[in-house]
This record gives C-alpha cells, structure tokens and sequence, in this order.
C-alpha cells in the first residue's frame, strides 16, 4: 500500500474533474464577461477531449484508469489520510453506472455545443 502516492493520484484526479466541470462553467462565464483567455484554442480543445475520453469510457462500460490504479496502490482500502478522506468524498458518489454515464454525455455535449456556438480563437 502507498498511501502518499495513492493520495497524491487522487488529488491529481481530482483536479481533472475539478478542469472538466469549471472549465466549462468558466468558459460560460467569461463569454459574458469577454474574457479572452476562453477562446483560447488549447484550452477548450483539451477541455473537449477530456469530458469526450470521460464520456466514451463511461458508454463504453470501461472503469477510469486513475480511480483502478489508485484502488490498486491502495489494495481496495479507503483513504485514511485527513485530505484522502475529505477528496474521495467529493469526488465518488454511488449511482447506477447510466447516471453517470447520462451525466457525462450531457456534460460532453453541452461542452462540444459551447465550442461550436463559442468557438475557440487565436
């Protein structure tokens, strides 16, 4: 068990999922505002392939490779460090798998409509 490195994956996921939501949010919120950094073309193309990866794992029924190799640093054991708690409690929830693949593909295609209606400018 790597309790450090395992709680260091999980943070790192974390911030992954913490880019997916806000970026898209951000993006929303700084179209109003004119903010020019949300056009930027790296930016929302990165952000469409992670949700877009996200997506296809979850229709195509496959585990995320991070939330696998953490459980396997962790050898199926729950965090028990103090920051390890606190982020595996934002970050996992228990559904049945098509809520959240529903989620993800509504997150995808929101995100893909907001490139298409706001595209990305150098």
């Amino acid at each position: 068990m790597q309790p450090y490195a395992a709680d260091a994956l999980l943070v790192s996921h974390f911030a992954i999922v913490a880019f997916i939501v806000g970026g898209l949010v951000l993006t929303w919120i700084g179209a109003a505002l004119g903010w020019r950094w949300v056009r930027n073309p790296a930016f929302r193309y990165l952000h469409l392939a992670a949700i877009g990866l996200v997506a296809f794992e979850a229709l195509a029924g496959y585990a995320c490779p991070l939330t696998l190799w953490e459980d396997a640093m962790r050898g199926g054991a729950r965090p028990d460090s103090f920051v390890g708690r606190w982020v595996y409690r934002l970050l996992y929830y228990e559904a049945p798998e098509w809520v959240f693949a529903a989620l993800y593909l509504a997150w995808a295609a929101a995100t893909l409509a907001t490139v298409l209606k706001l595209p990305p400018q150098r």
